[in-house]
């Protein structure tokens, strides 16, 4: 697989400067995607089903290391190309515990992003709504540009009609944006700070803030459905059809305590609930765990309902796996795969090399997969947690080198050694030797 021939050199370098730390890339990740092609078209059917007012849920399932973050953030890309706005929240049992969905909407708004806008892209979705709302009033010719006033009275009326569903549930949500727009055209940006914390369910907000949009408290687990459903409404209207949210390490349910799994579970399930009753449109809601989740007694076992909402048959071979069931299964990968992502890195860098015929001839195919069999038997064999630390390698020691020095020759001046330093806890937990370097010649 080449990397294609059109990508900006800007493009190339954000993905190979984050390769080269160790660290996900931000943007590029279609760039050197492996053996995601199974799933692409199932889930292009699935955005377009948000694209029209639908809604999509998929539990992503993989051992630790099978590449469970890379999906879904392969797959924001892919939502965000087609106009969604997406986000990302991480389970936690302290700072995000999935029962209070007060805490998850925060965390989600915190990490609002759009093709445009990067985290927390909040603010910005707002001052567009309203933008919209706006002209689409003038463009009726409902209201006279230079009427200030009647705009502002026609503004309100129209935001009423588009949250008319919201309100009825969480009137507090149209309530804070009317004073989010208030104190905007007074010039009162603190308090315009102040309400659109309080619209992304931030706590701490001042009272004063509160007192002027006529809200009150903090954000609740029930008004955080509310609020959600509202978000999704000014996404819609402001050129977003729809959100990707991404609940990562689900799995961490079965480490608290039992009442605590016992409603992280029930939250869940009341959530897939909610989205097969239609009540938030526009939603692409995708989950990821280990298959201990799916499976186990402390898992989503524990609760029938939620188990059988996540039920996918799994007893066939996985090559049969339909991309459109509920649960989407990630092998993780073998040593031939991860010569395939050697491949497809190195092709993307020899793009933008300064040598790149050098980086072909000396990185060929066959070194590859010696480098790859080599930092996987440093990780005990286990070839799945082996991907970003074969990166980085490739990259910053081969790679680079190759590129900047004319004489360098892998196979004669490169060693591989693997430092526990450099590993993370998964990698260190999977190494084949106790700490300090492993040395690990290449054939």
């Amino acid at each position: 697989m080449n990397a294609p021939t059109e990508v900006s050199a800007a493009r190339r370098r954000e993905v190979v400067d984050a390769l080269r730390r160790g660290t996900v890339p931000q943007a590029g990740l279609d760039l050197f995607a492996v053996g995601l092609d199974r799933f692409t078209a199932a889930l292009d059917e699935d955005i377009a089903t948000i694209a029209r007012g639908g809604s999509a849920f998929h539990a992503i399932r993989g051992e630790y290391g099978s590449g469970k973050t890379f999906f879904a953030r392969w797959l924001a890309e892919r939502a965000k190309r087609a106009g969604l706005a997406t986000t990302e929240v991480q389970i936690s049992e302290t700072e995000t515990p999935l029962h209070r969905l007060e805490t998850v909407y925060r965390r989600l708004t915190e990490r609002l992003a759009t093709a445009t806008h990067r985290p927390s892209a909040l603010r910005a979705v707002t001052d567009s709504w309203f933008y919209t709302l706006e002209e689409e009033i003038l463009d009726a010719g409902e209201v006279a540009d230079d009427d200030d006033k009647a705009l502002a009275v026609a503004v309100d009326d129209l935001m009423e009609q588009r949250l008319a569903d919201v309100a009825r549930t969480t009137p507090a949500f149209a309530a804070a944006l009317r004073g989010y727009r208030t104190a905007r055209a007074c010039g009162d940006a603190a308090t315009a700070e102040a309400l659109i914390a309080w619209l992304g369910g931030q706590k701490s907000v001042a009272a004063s803030a509160r007192r002027a949009a006529g809200v009150r408290g903090n954000l609740d687990h029930f008004g955080a459905m509310g609020f959600l459903q509202g978000l999704l409404t000014v996404l819609r209207d402001c050129g977003h059809p729809g959100l990707l949210v991404v609940l990562d390490e689900i799995e961490t349910l079965q480490r608290v305590r039992g009442d605590v799994r016992e409603k992280g579970l029930n939250a869940l399930r009341q959530l897939l609930d909610e989205i097969d009753t239609g009540r938030f449109p526009g939603l692409f809601l995708v989950i990821t765990a280990t298959p201990a989740f799916y499976d186990g007694q402390q898992g989503a076992q524990r609760l029938p309902p939620l188990a059988q909402r996540l039920a996918t048959d799994f007893t066939t071979d996985p090559r049969f796996d339909s991309p459109r069931a509920v649960q989407l299964r990630l092998s993780g990968f073998d040593l031939p795969r991860l010569g395939e992502l050697g491949r497809t890195v190195r092709d993307l860098y020899a793009g933008a090399a300064r040598n790149p015929d050098r980086i072909t001839a000396r990185i060929d195919d066959a070194y590859l997969g010696e480098l790859a069999h080599a930092v996987t038997g440093g990780l005990g064999g286990n070839v799945g947690v082996a991907p970003r630390l074969f990166l980085r390698k490739l990259v910053a020691d081969v790679l680079d080198r190759v590129d900047e020095f004319e004489d360098f020759d892998p196979r004669l001046h490169y060693g591989l050694t693997v430092s526990s330093a450099e590993l993370n806890e998964v990698e260190r937990n999977a190494a084949a030797a106790d700490a300090g370097d492993i040395p690990l010649d290449l054939p």
